[in-house]
């Protein structure tokens, strides 16, 4: 198995073999969780209009997402996992946009499969790759708006290439570096506002599911389905 780690959007477009597009804060941590919470059908989109007019023509559809990690405006909720831990998504149609994950999503053009990548499942995801066993596998960290690499995103590609290589590194004094680092905005108050505290603790919180997500494709597009492993 050949295991290429590349970065941000150009990195997606670059993915061969099985693909998995990492977003740690916040991207792909909030869609494990949501899918946790059993919605109807999620759908990772990359233009934040699509979710607006899907909202104008039934207003029960639930849209979530942000640009430069501000909830965008008319939109259900932002990219927070705090603000949907008490929210009820079940059996709900849920539209989910981001400035990098969704983004990355949509640009991996060359990929065989698409899967999404965190820390919250990050040896579920392995497993997964292990039991498909494909003969190349990209690791796409996506980054800060799909641009700028991020210590996040490139621990959770290192540490999935770790697993599928036969080492579990303990990753408990990575996850305190970040506090500092990677997540430090989290702990700032001047953007506590869109980037609360929890998010960080709810975004390291390193192999909580037991499931990979997936990307596939339906008649009115992308959608993620779950695997429990």
């Amino acid at each position: 198995m050949i295991i290429n780690i590349l970065n941000g959007i150009e990195g997606s477009k670059q993915a061969t073999g099985l693909t998995v597009i990492i977003d740690v804060f916040r991207a792909f941590s909030l869609e494990a969780y949501i899918m946790n919470k059993e919605p109807l059908i999620l759908r990772p989109v990359s233009d934040k209009y699509i979710p607006l007019a899907k909202k104008k023509e039934d207003n029960d559809i639930v849209i979530i997402g942000e640009r430069h990690a501000i909830k965008i405006d008319g939109y259900d909720y932002g990219n927070s996992p705090t603000e949907l831990k008490d929210i009820n998504l079940k059996g709900k149609i849920v539209y989910h946009t981001t400035s990098a994950g969704t983004q990355g999503i949509a640009n991996a053009t060359n990929a065989d499969e698409i899967i999404t990548g965190s820390l919250v499942n990050a040896k579920a995801i392995a497993e997964y790759i292990r039991r498909i066993n494909p003969s190349k596998v990209s690791l796409v960290a996506m980054g800060r708006e799909g641009g700028i690499p991020s210590e996040e995103d490139t621990l959770c590609a290192n540490y999935i290439k770790d697993l599928l290589e036969g080492n579990d590194k303990d990753l408990t004094n990575d996850i305190e570096h970040l506090k500092n680092n990677g997540g430090k905005a989290f702990f700032e108050d001047e953007y506590k506002d869109f980037l609360p505290r929890d998010d960080f603790y709810y975004c390291t919180d390193i192999n909580k599911f037991n499931f990979i997500l997936k990307v596939e494709k339906d008649d009115e597009g992308l959608y993620i389905k779950r695997i429990d492993i």
